[in-house]
């Protein structure tokens, strides 16, 4: 599960909701960055090691990770590592030290071309805040600590990694072998390729970059198919043909790497009340039926599961049931039946086949059995 709303939502509402997840069908949830920030969402961390954030405290955090490990919900802590915010003005009249405070590094952990006396850094900026230089060392060291408490004495099991243009993978993959998180995700985020305000129908190099990211890290890591997302969201407005690659495939990462593509339809950035690059609104089942029926690791946004109204969240949970009980995995093969402008059709495994869009279509042969259907989607199970 996707994270939702940033602040002002509490750990203690979805403390309540972790049956409900368990039951619905869920293996990890994704939950707000857990430390101390200037900010209230999160994402602007200060002190490292201090629990207590806008959310709830340290007491309700760790009390909510054990009751997601009864239900067997894998807790994913959001690791915001690219930068951190300083206590104190150092060289330059900075705020790039961070004395007073653990992990009270000096302005050799922050890069030059953020204010530091670091070196350059490995990746994109992260502009308005100290970037942490993780060519130190030390750095290094005491990021590999941290992470590790977070994993073992705070209780988090997966990782996701913001901001993973801001770094090299490589060290994302020494982070991985240091603290062992049993699965971890990145957000390689950048632009699809558009020709002025039009998305190309070929996003095979968009891909190819976060393919490269994953390789970075040893492929220990998966990353969200931001090329999926992209291509989907253009698709269900009367462009399905862009849902086929010219081999045949689907166009995502999905298409070439699916057991390290972890889909989605919006999140906290794209979505929700920010809405920086969000999926259409009348679309959004035809979306899920995609996503939640195809090979990669599909993920569900929390506001479209919980604020979005009953039968979103039954119409979710049926194609969750039926990818679970047909046996669909990230590695499930795919045959792409039809691509035209208003119909996509394909079959998933051997057992599963599905349409969306508005034009009409059914599976050939009475062995097929209709499992669930709603707007412009259907799926049909044997």
């Amino acid at each position: 599960m996707g994270e939702g709303k940033g602040y002002p939502m509490r750990i203690a509402a979805i403390d309540n909701k972790v049956p409900d997840i368990a039951k619905a069908g869920f293996t990890s949830a994704w939950l707000p960055p857990p430390v101390d920030s200037f900010s209230p969402d999160g994402y602007t961390p200060q002190n490292l090691y201090s629990l207590n954030t806008k959310y709830g405290s340290e007491h309700q955090l760790k009390a909510l990770l054990q009751k997601m490990k009864q239900y067997k919900v894998r807790p994913m802590a959001d690791i915001v590592i690219n930068h951190r915010v300083g206590t104190t003005q150092g060289r330059g009249g900075m705020y790039n030290r961070f004395d007073g405070i653990p992990l009270s590094w000096d302005e050799r952990a922050v890069t030059s071309c953020t204010g530091g006396m670091g070196n350059r850094s490995t990746g994109e900026n992260f502009h308005g805040f100290p970037n942490i230089d993780h060519t130190q060392g030390f750095v290094r060291k005491d990021i590999i600590g941290w992470l590790q408490w977070l994993r073992h004495r705070v209780g988090f099991q997966d990782f996701r990694f913001d901001f993973a243009k801001g770094f090299s993978p490589k060290y994302v993959r020494e982070y991985i072998e240091g603290a062992r998180p049993l699965f971890s995700v990145g957000e390689y985020w950048d632009s699809c390729n558009y020709k002025f305000s039009n998305l190309d129908y070929n996003q095979d190099s968009h891909r190819q970059r976060i393919i490269n990211w994953i390789d970075g890290t040893g492929q220990l890591s998966t990353a969200f198919d931001f090329t999926t997302k992209g291509i989907l969201q253009e698709a269900v407005k009367g462009n399905f043909w862009r849902l086929r690659d010219p081999q045949g495939k689907p166009p995502g990462v999905m298409g070439w790497w699916p057991s390290r593509a972890v889909t989605f339809i919006d999140n906290h950035d794209t979505g929700s009340t920010q809405a920086h690059w969000p999926f259409p609104k009348d679309h959004l089942m035809e979306g899920y039926a995609y996503i939640l029926t195809h090979p990669g690791i599909p993920t569900v946004f929390y506001d479209h599961f919980y604020d979005w109204g009953n039968s979103i969240r039954e119409k979710i949970v049926k194609l969750i049931d039926i990818r679970r009980r047909q046996g669909i995995h990230s590695r499930s093969p795919i045959r792409i039946l039809e691509a035209k402008h208003n119909l996509y059709s394909a079959i998933i495994g051997e057992k599963v086949c599905m349409k969306i869009g508005d034009g009409s279509w059914c599976p050939s042969g009475r062995e097929w059995t209709l499992s669930t259907s709603g707007h412009n989607y259907a799926v049909w199970n044997k």
